[in-house]
């Protein structure tokens, strides 16, 4: 279907600049930054990464036309925090923002505030998820919270407006017209270009409604998991895929086929104008008689939600694939593509039913991971592959390495710059992870934990005490604990040093655990007073 586009809302706050020419931005000394982030996008649903579930061409491009990193992590896996540790290069227990729920401190100091400093015009467009006006950008058009996938409201430099169509398509052309008609051509520019998709609850767009359709998805081989070998919070969370997803929410029913009653989706879809709701009424509604049905139960009924759940994931990531080719498309008609470098990422990974979850916070891998995909013609050999433990955390001082700004002491993450360009190899030979939210939604138990190459030693606290240890070389699906294995004492030692050596460097601590669970319960009792 033919997007709707109310560019008049974009235009409204732009400067009006014409499009730089194209020789000009040859000339630059600092290049220009496009900084792509998606939500929730698992490694596992980008093609390059190999898995086979899905077609990403065009965030592929980015990868064949420079460089793909194979073990990204975050230092957070859960949205907010995610971003605040992007933006900051510090991480969640320094800049603060350790949960969803907490506020983030906009005064401090960001990369974008420093690029802007700089002579770097700065623009955020799409998803940020937190609260405040977004400080560091000449131009701000984000969504209230996590927004909606159909008709979304922005706040447009702090004003709030509703634009009809498709969230991911109107974000991508908010974008696009930031670059051909509101940056100034004698400026450098960075621009923050991130999608709300594919975070649940997954809407596609209409065009893609019924994609995959004649298509059935065969689960990961642990989808059937029963957490022998794995402690307390594998056992106890609650975002299993047969079992916690729901029937409205996530399987997109608007009578809930075990009583009958009115699901969620009911009011959701009051936000869709006629002609999208006859579309999704019409793609959805005979699959779901038809399951209805088919009676199905017990492994054929967990197989079916699987196949929902990743069927509609998928078809948001078909859009959001579209708008980076139409990026790439102008820098590559413009000639911007020399001189700019542009990241493609996710604030976490996400599980596609490995373990039988949706989802993230675990620092197991599928969540623990990310994708990585980065291209800059001056500098990274197309085609190249990296190994290096890079995360989140370096973004910050990786970008102002390539605009040649000081690097502040107090980021804590370390530019990557000389490792994509080939000129090293040396990196950091661990990572270091925290999680706060719990108790929350999905239940996953606060937790912290060290990794490197080949092991990682993660520590469940608060309401339990466990410890997990595990060989990523021999165990790479993370199914079995080898934490209390005799054969493996010299590691956990080995691993529990290297725990306290990253917590030391990084400024954490018991106390800052406890500081953080006091505030968190604090704020839960006030909310439900």
């Amino acid at each position: 279907m033919k997007r709707i586009l109310l560019l008049s809302f974009y235009l409204a706050v732009g400067a009006g600049f014409m499009a730089c020419n194209p020789e000009e931005e040859k000339e630059e000394t600092k290049p220009n930054i496009i900084f792509i982030m998606s939500d929730d996008h698992a490694y596992q649903a980008i093609s390059a990464y190999g898995h086979g579930l899905n077609e990403t061409p065009n965030i592929d491009r980015i990868a064949n036309e420079g460089a793909i990193f194979h073990r990204a992590t975050v230092t957070n896996s859960i949205c907010a925090p995610s971003r605040a540790v992007m933006l900051t290069g510090k991480h969640s227990f320094i800049n603060g923002k350790v949960d969803n729920i907490q506020p983030f401190d906009w005064d401090q100091d960001n990369f974008p505030k420093l690029l802007q400093a700089n002579g770097y015009q700065t623009a955020m467009i799409g998803k940020i998820h937190m609260d405040g006006l977004p400080q560091g950008f000449d131009f701000s058009m984000v969504l209230p919270g996590q927004g909606h996938y159909y008709n979304p409201d922005f706040l447009i430099n702090g004003e709030k407006k509703r634009i009809e169509g498709y969230c991911t398509d109107i974000i991508t052309d908010a974008a696009l017209n930031w670059l051909k008609n509101d940056r100034k051509e004698d400026e450098p520019f960075l621009l923050l270009y991130h999608q709300k998709a594919p975070h649940r609850n997954w809407k596609p767009a209409q065009e893609y409604l019924t994609l995959y359709d004649d298509k059935t998805f065969d689960p990961p081989a642990n989808f059937f998991d029963d957490y022998e070998g794995r402690g307390t919070a594998a056992k106890t969370q609650e975002m299993e895929i047969d079992g916690h997803a729901r029937w409205g929410h996530d399987f997109k029913f608007q009578l809930d086929p075990t009583n009958g009653d009115t699901t969620w989706l009911v009011n959701q879809l009051k936000r869709l104008n006629p002609e999208q709701l006859e579309d999704w009424l019409e793609a959805y509604e005979p699959k779901n008689k038809a399951m209805q049905e088919a009676n199905l139960s017990g492994k054929e009924l967990a197989l079916w939600k699987f196949n929902r759940y990743i069927k509609d994931y998928l078809r948001t990531i078909k859009s959001v694939d579209d708008g980076v080719g139409e990026l790439l498309d102008y820098l590559k008609e413009t000639g911007l593509d020399e001189n700019t470098i542009v990241v493609y990422t996710s604030d976490q990974g996400f599980y596609l039913g490995e373990h039988g979850w949706f989802d993230k916070r675990f620092m197991y891998e599928e969540s623990f991971r990310t994708p990585l995909l980065m291209k800059y013609p001056k500098e990274i050999k197309a085609g190249s592959s990296f190994d290096q433990l890079v995360q989140n955390l370096d973004f910050a001082p990786t970008f102002l390495d390539y605009a040649g700004v000081d690097i502040p002491e107090e980021i804590q993450g370390e530019s990557f710059r000389d490792v994509v360009s080939g000129k090293t190899e040396e990196f950091r030979d661990a990572v270091y992870y925290t999680y706060y939210e719990y108790p929350a939604e999905h239940q996953v138990k606060r937790h912290y934990g060290v990794s490197t190459k080949r092991y990682k030693l993660i520590h469940f606290y608060y309401d339990i005490d466990e410890w997990e240890l595990y060989d990523l070389e021999k165990d790479p699906m993370e199914m079995q604990s080898v934490y209390d294995d005799p054969s493996y004492a010299e590691v956990q030692k080995m691993m529990h040093e290297k725990l306290e050596e990253v917590r030391k460097k990084y400024g954490d601590s018991d106390e800052l655990n406890k500081h953080y669970l006091d505030a968190y319960l604090e704020h839960r009792a006030k909310r439900n007073r």
